[in-house]
């Protein structure tokens, strides 16, 4: 699973530690049902539990996101109007905060008895909306800032995880599918090509989102895992032939994030979309993991399993249902129709 570790939300103010047990509603963005739990503390408890019942079989992703308003460079450079406060760099001198927030997330861990293996530096760092400027002017042909910004991230990762004791591992990207260059965005390929070299040679892995979804759309862009891979290979050294992980995949409607079309049809064609993704993505070898991004529908991007008030189970979730199965009795996957009816 993903850990998702909001820095903005956790330590608002500078100085004072990361709140890793404040109070979170456990609603989906105000939709209930809701339960309540003890943040990062609680979802660390319950992860451990599930290691225990697991051993070996029950693996985290620590991905960090949100810069904190004291921990932000000022706005700067080419951004689109909405852009959220939290998106906008860390400063330089703000790097040892973010160390500083890794280190409590290994104590606590290590409180708690969990084995924290792998760690991502930023989310969709390609993608303005999380980390931004991505460019100093408004040309899709302007040099991208985000890779150099990047590099500082995963450079401090990379020096507070080998501070501790532990096996830990990076995983590199956890990019968003953007297929080409604009004023706003930084493709996978230009990311890529861009990273400085002793960045590449950190990746135990890399990651990329990739929606079924998508798929469905008659404007929609390349195969991004295939993007990723031919990017990697372009590099050569320490990228070539590395392995990928999707990290977010799911099916919902024609277009990412927008909201469902009523109708049983409408999701039983996202399912068949993605099941057809799995299937291509299980014929790869290079492909290692594939995550569905969320169980709950989370209503800001409804690509989940359940809708957000658990009142209906959408066909995906049959769809990976079968997968699992399959999985734990050495079978190869199920037939797109099948698995999603």
């Amino acid at each position: 699973m993903r850990l998702l570790i909001d820095w903005a939300a956790l330590q608002p103010q500078a100085g004072t530690a990361a709140a890793m047990a404040a109070t979170v509603d456990g609603c989906a963005r105000a939709s209930a049902p809701c339960g309540a739990y003890a943040g990062v503390q609680s979802q660390l408890a319950a992860i451990a539990s599930q290691q225990r019942a697991h051993p070996g079989d029950f693996r985290v992703v620590v991905d960090i996101l949100g810069t904190p308003a004291w921990a932000a460079q000022p706005p700067s450079g080419c951004a689109p109007p909405a852009t959220p406060a939290t998106a906008w760099a860390p400063r330089a001198q703000a790097l040892a905060a973010y160390r500083a927030l890794i280190a409590s997330l290994l104590a606590l861990a290590r409180s708690e008895r969990v084995s924290l293996e792998w760690w991502s530096p930023w989310n969709e760092p390609n993608n303005p909306a999380f980390l931004s400027p991505q460019r100093g002017a408004c040309a899709a042909a302007a040099p991208s800032l985000a890779p150099a910004l990047y590099a500082q991230l995963a450079r401090a990762l990379a020096a507070e995880l080998a501070s501790v004791p532990g096996r830990h591992r990076i995983l590199l990207g956890e990019l968003q599918d953007v297929p080409a260059d604009s004023p706003a965005s930084t493709s996978v390929a230009s990311f890529v090509a861009a990273l400085p070299a002793d960045v590449l040679c950190l990746a135990g892995a890399w990651s990329i989102h990739d929606y079924a979804l998508q798929r469905r759309r008659a404007d929609a862009g390349p195969d991004a895992v295939g993007t990723l891979e031919r990017a990697l290979d372009a590099r050569g050294g320490c990228a070539a032939s590395a392995p990928i992980w999707v990290t977010e995949a799911g099916a919902g409607a024609p277009h990412p994030g927008r909201p469902r079309p009523p109708g049983a049809g409408d999701e039983l064609a996202g399912c068949l979309a993605l099941a057809l993704e799995l299937r291509r993505w299980y014929a790869d070898p290079r492909v290692g993991a594939v995550f569905q991004y969320s169980f709950r529908e989370d209503p800001a991007y409804p690509v989940g399993l359940l809708s957000a008030d658990l009142a209906r189970v959408y066909p995906a979730y049959r769809l990976w249902l079968q997968y699992a199965r399959a999985r734990a009795a050495g079978h190869a996957p199920p037939p797109p129709a099948l698995g999603c009816t």
